[in-house]
């Protein structure tokens, strides 16, 4: 056990220390004048939208062709972990934590409410057409689709390769360590650590607002219990000793049995969403969005609009804030599915993480859109209402509306508590000195730290305090974009090493990594058998 004046104890208290103080000195300003802290923060995320639009653009752009380029190279075949390492969790549980970490409340939040905008409001299209339809449902999934899980994958995978191959921490600063050096234990570290806990909590508790909102407008609907901060305090206190109670339990067992829970009421919801909605119309638009989705995709990947100006405006309100908003959210994604990836090889990690969330988002955007944009055009007050209320007006103009609302906010619910208990383990991994199993006290802290961010923000201007923190979290996406940058060549870096080092190619070499597996066994084998402990091999 490390002594207290330990250099690893000491970054570890730098890094708590800063990240409480930056995050405080946010929420206080907030707290005071929400409205002030609001217009700042919203023109400096305005002017990074504007003349930063054009990089998020490429940055983003870099980050999934990276992640496409290592499928087809040879360093796809190493594994993120050593020789003897296998999955900890089912591929069927490791997808459903995939997809619950790293969308979560949105995918609910803006089922209908974006499909309707873009419909409504399109970037090209006349609205209220069947050009302006199909502009709708592709906008949504181009903004829910591998571009935010290429961004979730090369944190990721650069985490999971220095943390289970090379033996660091999970701290993101140490896979820096081939491009930084030992630079990566000193201030330059500590600053990369506590952007990565500050970004973390920024994105986490507005999406822990977010849910509250729709919570309490899903409650208002059926229950007419009435819209107050009082009703979201005690929505967030309920919540908060339920997630609590799940990260008491284990990521092994909370997460992994709140993920699966997660996917079974979805896929319930979905099912019953295709049955009662326009079928044929949804059925007929699934292929159809699908296809329009790849063959506009390169176009639609580097457009930024540069001689259209209605275009332009349309880019910044929604896809240039989305890729901010995915690279806030990087770091604690990326966390997160490292943890739960070891033993995976490159190449599955990458593909999973691309194919099969985006093919779910495909399947639940083209449903729940093509849904919300049909029954909106038949009652045009939906329109005008806020996005946490309209899923529920439009499931009050189907049949079964009660038990799909109620279906919708547990769901809601269990992916609050999936994405709280989630932060609190990478924000306790991270100021634990990178540790894989964070004590439960300090999870504890953090949760409740997150739910109480999450209620002075909404009591600091309800939607004027999130939407301040949302800008906040455009802001920081900026400075940590360049750590990703540095992530991206370190990680190509060293993992090219290591593929030259095993004589890997593209083409098959089986009897060079048998030799390379044998050898690297007999060592795990040896030191095993000389006590070291199971956790440090």
């Amino acid at each position: 056990m490390k002594d207290s004046s330990s250099p690893g104890n000491k970054k570890l208290s730098h890094v708590f220390t800063y990240s409480v103080l930056i995050v405080a000195a946010l929420v206080i300003l907030g707290a005071i004048n929400p409205a002030q802290f609001g217009a700042v923060s919203g023109s400096i995320a305005n002017w990074v939208s504007n003349y930063f639009g054009w990089y998020y653009m490429i940055i983003t752009s870099a980050m999934l062709f990276f992640c496409i380029f290592l499928v087809f190279s040879p360093i796809g075949k190493l594994k993120l972990g050593k020789p003897h390492h296998k999955p900890e969790f089912s591929t069927r549980s490791w997808l459903t934590m995939l997809f619950s970490a790293g969308m979560g409340i949105g995918v609910v939040f803006y089922s209908t409410s974006e499909p309707i905008a873009h419909f409504f409001t399109p970037a090209t299209a006349d609205p209220e057409t069947e050009e302006a339809m199909l502009e709708a449902i592709r906008a949504t999934i181009f903004h829910w689709g591998v571009h935010a899980w290429g961004m979730y994958g090369a944190v990721a995978l650069a985490l999971a390769y220095f943390q289970f191959r090379k033996g660091e921490s999970g701290l993101l600063s140490k896979t820096l360590r081939p491009v930084l050096g030992d630079r990566v234990d000193g201030p330059i570290g500590v600053l990369i650590d506590v952007l990565t806990v500050f970004a973390t909590v920024v994105g986490v508790a507005v999406s822990l607002g977010i849910g509250t909102t729709q919570i309490n407008g899903g409650l208002n609907y059926l229950l007419g219990v009435p819209v107050n901060l009082t009703v979201q305090g005690l929505i967030i206190g309920v919540v908060t000793v339920l997630f609590l109670v799940s990260a008491w339990s284990g990521l092994s067992k909370g997460i992994r049995y709140l993920s699966n829970l997660n996917m079974i009421i979805a896929s319930i919801l979905l099912l019953t969403i295709l049955i009662l909605g326009p079928t044929m119309l949804i059925l007929n638009m699934l292929p159809t969005a699908a296809g329009e989705y790849i063959n506009t995709f390169v176009a639609r990947t580097l457009d930024a609009a540069p001689m259209n100006e209605q275009k332009n405006d349309w880019l910044q309100a929604w896809t240039i804030y989305y890729w901010a908003w995915w690279l806030s959210w990087s770091p604690f994604v990326g966390i997160f599915i490292a943890r739960v990836s070891r033993g995976r090889s490159v190449r599955e990690f990458v593909m999973a993480l691309l194919l099969v969330p985006t093919t779910i988002g495909i399947i639940w955007f083209t449903v729940f859109g093509v849904t919300g944009i049909e029954v909106a055009g038949k009652v045009p007050e939906i329109i005008g209402l806020g996005p946490e209320i309209q899923l529920f007006a439009i499931f009050n103009e189907m049949p079964l509306s009660v038990p799909l609302s109620i279906l919708a906010i547990i769901l809601i619910s269990s992916f609050f508590i999936t994405s709280a208990d989630s932060a609190t383990f990478v924000l306790g991994m991270q100021t634990s000195h990178g540790s894989l199993r964070p004590t439960v006290n300090i999870k504890i802290v953090w949760g409740v730290a997150l739910s109480s961010i999450a209620y002075i923000l909404l009591l600091s201007g309800g939607e004027t305090g999130l939407e301040a923190l949302q800008s906040a979290a455009i802001i920081a996406a900026l400075p940590f974009s360049f750590v990703i940058i540095l992530m991206m060549i370190s990680f190509y870096k060293d993992a090219n090493e290591e593929r030259k080092y095993l004589g890997l190619t593209i083409t098959p070499n089986k009897h060079r990594m048998k030799e390379y597996l044998t050898r690297e066994e007999e060592e795990y084998r040896r030191k095993r058998d000389s006590g070291v402990d199971e956790k440090d091999l």
